[in-house]
């Protein structure tokens, strides 16, 4: 019996985004996702269409990096103002919970990835197993909020007053530089760390959109058509199996080992 393969977690975003590629047709609107598992999305959809076995692709990207990764690759784009229903996204997240939410942002494109993906008709997320929470901020790390630059220390209170119960700490995200991170609308990150669970999360969601200065939060909500993890072990796809339980969804769990293939 062959020895097990050892693939590292960019190897298991990789065989995610390739699957999910499997769902587009051609003729599709496309939203095009940001981020490391999403890259590879598009490098393979670039890939089949210079193959010729996609054609009439048209992708609309979450991002500035994205579009430019998309026109590199000699995808047509266009945007929501031409393309208001979208058929499929493929993208990434940062946290998916037992129900298929979400948590986005931690590359910085939220709120372009929710105004794509809330116009899709499906939603096929890719993550590797390390992104899956009992909850979301189960992981430890940032649930981000856009806001605008005025006075983003007073919108900062405000959101780590508003889940205190949560034990939340709101930090402004910083670039390599030390200096606040910008996105592509002009506007700050503050992330929150949570020691807690949010509880219901649509309360906790509107929440945060009633405070003067947010402009979107990285709680993506019953938005998920299909999560597609890809996982290394087979003992850890009857625990996804466990974890994940949501009969109004699909999952496609992709074992990549030695006796690989999808189960």
């Amino acid at each position: 019996m062959s020895p097990p393969v050892i693939l590292t977690q960019d190897e298991l975003k990789k065989i995610a985004a390739y699957k999910a590629v499997e769902f587009v047709e051609s003729g599709m609107v496309l939203g095009l996702g940001t981020g490391s598992t999403a890259k590879h999305a598009v490098d393979r959809i670039g890939d089949l269409l210079r193959q010729g076995k996609l054609t009439n692709i048209v992708g609309i990207p979450t991002s500035k990096k994205t579009e430019e990764q998309a026109l590199s690759l000699g995808i047509p784009l266009s945007d929501l103002d031409s393309h208001p229903a979208i058929d499929l996204a493929i993208d990434g997240a940062d946290e998916v919970d037992p129900h298929l939410n979400l948590v986005k942002g931690r590359g910085g494109s939220l709120l372009r990835e929710k105004m794509v993906e809330g116009a899709c008709k499906k939603f096929v997320c890719i993550v590797d197993e390390s992104k899956l929470v009992k909850h979301l901020g189960g992981s430890g790390l940032a649930l981000p909020v856009e806001v605008v630059p005025f006075c983003w220390k007073f919108t900062a209170i405000k959101l780590q007053n508003l889940f205190e119960r949560s034990g939340c700490v709101a930090k402004l995200r910083n670039d390599c530089e030390g200096k606040p991170f910008v996105t592509d609308n002009g506007n700050y990150v503050v992330d929150l760390y949570l020691k807690k669970d949010l509880g219901d999360l649509q309360i906790a969601s509107d929440a945060t959109l009633r405070i003067a200065g947010v402009v979107e939060n990285g709680m993506f909500l019953d938005m998920a058509t299909t999560v597609i993890v890809a996982v290394l072990v087979l003992d850890y796809f009857f625990g996804i199996c466990r974890l994940i339980d949501d009969e109004k969804r699909g999952l496609v769990v992709y074992v990549s080992v030695s006796f690989g293939g999808k189960l």
